[in-house]
C-alpha cells in the first residue's frame, strides 16, 4: 500500500487548527458556520511517498464553480492535500450551463489548456465519443485499499474496457423525508421502523399515503407525496432503461421490473396522490406526507417544522427485491482529451478521496454539519439533527443500499433533456415523471409511453453500439 503518513499528518493538524479556531471564535452565525479548513501547514519534513512528483504543475479546472475559495471562504481538505503535500495548484476556467460542452470541445480543438472536467451524466458514454475525455486507467490504482467503497462504483461506469469515472464520493441521494408527528397524530407506522425491519416497501408506501389522504375530512387538500419520485421509485428496482454489458447496450425499456414501477405511478397519478406543486421543503401546512427529495432541504425543513419531527427514509424497495437501491449523484472528475496532466488529475482524486474517508476529517464534516444556521437576529434558520445525520451516513455502505446508473442518462439530447413539453422532452425525463408531471399531451398510461418512445431507444442505442465497433 501507498505510504500515507505525510498525508495522515496533514489532515491532523487541519483537525487541530479547526478544533482550536472553533473553541476561540464567537457565537455569531457566520463564526460558527464558516469552514475552518485552511490551515498553514509546514511539509518540509513530511515523508516522501511514492506518489508522481506533480510539483509546480498548474492544473485547468473547467466548470461551473471554481475549486479555489472564493469571498471570504477557505481552502477545502482536498485542495490542502493537493498545493501542501503535492505542491501543484488549480486554475479556473469558467463556463455556464448551457456552452460547458461547447466551451470543452472549443478548447480542446483550439489547444487551449483544459485538464479537468467535472462528471455529468451526458460524459458517458455521448461525451467519450465525442472525444471529450481520456480514461484514467494509467493514472489511478483502484487496487489502492483507498477505494475500497467505490471500486464497485467505477466497474459500473466502465466503458469500452476503460475507466473514465472514478467517483470519489456519492452525493445527493434521492431519499424520503416526514414528520413523525404527523404519522403518530395519524395513526401510520414509522418507515424508518419498517426500513429496520425489511418492511419499508412499495406496498407499505402506498398504504400509507391512501390511508393518510382518506383521513381527510374533505376540506383539508391532502397528499401522499410531492417532490421528485419517479427517477428514484424506476431506479428502486434495480433495473435500467438502458443496460450495458461491458461491450453492447441494450434497450430494456419493456422491463417488467420498469413496468411495475411505472404502474404504480399510474395508481398514484389516478387516485390523486401525488401533488406537482413544487415545494422547497417539507410542506408546513400539513399537506403532504411524504417529500422526495435529496437532503440539501433538510436544514431548511427542519427549521420550518420544528414541531414535526422531522425524519428521513430511502425510498421504499420494490417488493420482489430484497435489496434497497437508491437514487444518488456521483462526485467525479473526468480527465479531458489530450491533457498532459494525468498524474496531477489522479492526484486531485486521491485528495478528494482522503477528504472523504479519513476518520478525523468525517468526525470534523458531521461537527460542521451539526452547526445550527442563524440570521442576523439570532433565529435559527437551519438544522440537522445528530440522529438525522447518523443514519444518512448508513446509505454509503454497499452492505446496507445498492447504486444504480443508467446509461441512458448519458447518451444525448433524444434521451435526457428537460424542456416541460411531453412532445421534446427526452426518453429518460418522460419515462421518469411522465405519468406524474403530466405536461400536456401526456398519455394517461406507461403503455402508450412505452410504445411511443420504445423506438427512439432503440435507434439511439443502435447509434452507440454502431460506434464502438
Amino acid at each position: 500500500m501507498k505510504k500515507m503518513k505525510q498525508l495522515l499528518a496533514v489532515l491532523s493538524a487541519m483537525m487541530l487548527a479547526a478544533a482550536a479556531s472553533g473553541c476561540a471564535g464567537d457565537e455569531s452565525s457566520e463564526g460558527r458556520t464558516k469552514s475552518q479548513d485552511d490551515v498553514s501547514i509546514a511539509t518540509d519534513n513530511l515523508e516522501k511517498t511514492d506518489d508522481p512528483d506533480i510539483t509546480g504543475q498548474t492544473v485547468y479546472w473547467m466548470a461551473l464553480y471554481d475549486l479555489n475559495p472564493t469571498g471570504n471562504a477557505d481552502r477545502s481538505v482536498a485542495l490542502t492535500l493537493f498545493e501542501d503535500v503535492y505542491g501543484a495548484k488549480i486554475e479556473y476556467v469558467p463556463t455556464t450551463a448551457d456552452t460547458k460542452f461547447d466551451d470543452l470541445a472549443n478548447r480542446i480543438n483550439g489547444g487551449d489548456p483544459v485538464d479537468m472536467f467535472p462528471y455529468e451524466w451526458d460524459a458517458v458514454p455521448n461525451g467519450v465519443n465525442k472525444g471529450m475525455f481520456d480514461p484514467l486507467d494509467d493514472y489511478v490504482d483502484l487496487d489502492d485499499e483507498l477505494y475500497e467503497g467505490v471500486r464497485d462504483m467505477a466497474e459500473m461506469f466502465k466503458y469500452n474496457g476503460h475507466y473514465y469515472v472514478i467517483p470519489y464520493a456519492t452525493a445527493d441521494p434521492l431519499a424520503i423525508t416526514y414528520s413523525r408527528a404527523m404519522l403518530e397524530e395519524e395513526g401510520l407506522d414509522d418507515p424508518y421502523e419498517l426500513y429496520q425491519k425489511g418492511k419499508w416497501d412499495w406496498d407499505a408506501f402506498m398504504d400509507m399515503m391512501q390511508t393518510f389522504v382518506n383521513n381527510g375530512d374533505g376540506e383539508e387538500v391532502r397528499y401522499g407525496c410531492a417532490g421528485w419520485f419517479g427517477q428514484a421509485l424506476i431506479q428502486s428496482t434495480g433495473d435500467t432503461v438502458v443496460t450495458y454489458d461491458g461491450s453492447k447496450f441494450t434497450n430494456n425499456i419493456m422491463s417488467p421490473n420498469i413496468e411495475r414501477a411505472e404502474l404504480m405511478m399510474e395508481e398514484i397519478a389516478n387516485q390523486g396522490l401525488y401533488s406537482s406543486v413544487w415545494h422547497g421543503y417539507f410542506p408546513n401546512d400539513g399537506s403532504v406526507l411524504f417529500y422526495g427529495m435529496a437532503p440539501w432541504h433538510l436544514a431548511d425543513s427542519n427549521a420550518k417544522n420544528p414541531d414535526g419531527d422531522l425524519f428521513l427514509v430511502p425510498f421504499p424497495k420494490d417488493p420482489e427485491s430484497d435489496d434497497y437501491y437508491l437514487n444518488m449523484n456521483y462526485a467525479a472528475t473526468m480527465l479531458v482529451k489530450n491533457s498532459d496532466k494525468g498524474d496531477a488529475v489522479a492526484m486531485w482524486i486521491k485528495c478528494q478521496r482522503i477528504a472523504e474517508t479519513d476518520p478525523s476529517y468525517k468526525a470534523a464534516a458531521k461537527e460542521k454539519a451539526l452547526i445550527q444556521s442563524t440570521n442576523a437576529q439570532g433565529k435559527v434558520t437551519g438544522f440537522i439533527t445528530e440522529e438525522q445525520y447518523d443514519f444518512m451516513q448508513t446509505w454509503y455502505d454497499p452492505n446496507n443500499i445498492k447504486t444504480v446508473f443508467d446509461f441512458g442518462y448519458g447518451m444525448g439530447s433524444l434521451m435526457y433533456g428537460e424542456t416541460y413539453d411531453y412532445g421534446t422532452r427526452g426518453v429518460m425525463n418522460n419515462v421518469a415523471d411522465g405519468l406524474l408531471l403530466q405536461y400536456e399531451n401526456t398519455p394517461d398510461t406507461w403503455a402508450e409511453i412505452r410504445s411511443e418512445w420504445q423506438s427512439v431507444v432503440n435507434t439511439v442505442v443502435d447509434d452507440f453500439n454502431n460506434l464502438a465497433q
